[in-house]
């Protein structure tokens, strides 16, 4: 998915890629040097399955101020990226016996997978 769109794109078509999750941009300095501090500061582990308390208190912070919507910080989840939050989500309501299908547009199973 992700070749065809770089090609698509190459032939001037207008394509909004979501097969591998990855920004079109370079990460911004901030951040970059953001993330140098935190692994200076030991920050260089898996972080807790549902996000830092600290971090999260600051997303109810944010969405409070721009966005006027008010949560506590047990009801964020910061996780790390958009396939593991939707991995999250279907195994919180799923249960045994569920059927999932599971489409593959990308073609890549194979008849024995």
């Amino acid at each position: 998915m992700a070749k065809l769109s770089r090609e698509l794109k190459a032939q001037g078509i207008d394509i909004v890629d979501l097969s591998i999750g990855e920004p079109d941009f370079d990460t911004p300095e901030h951040i970059r040097e953001a993330a140098k501090k935190a692994i200076d500061e030991g920050f260089t582990h898996y972080t807790p399955v549902a996000g830092y308390p600290e971090v999260k208190k600051a997303v109810t912070v944010k969405l409070q101020r721009d966005n006027n919507l008010t949560y506590t910080p047990e009801q964020i989840v910061v996780s790390t990226g958009a396939k593991q939050s939707i991995a999250n989500a279907v195994l919180s309501i799923i249960n045994p016996g569920d059927e999932v299908i599971i489409p593959t547009p990308t073609g890549l199973l194979t008849p024995n997978s």
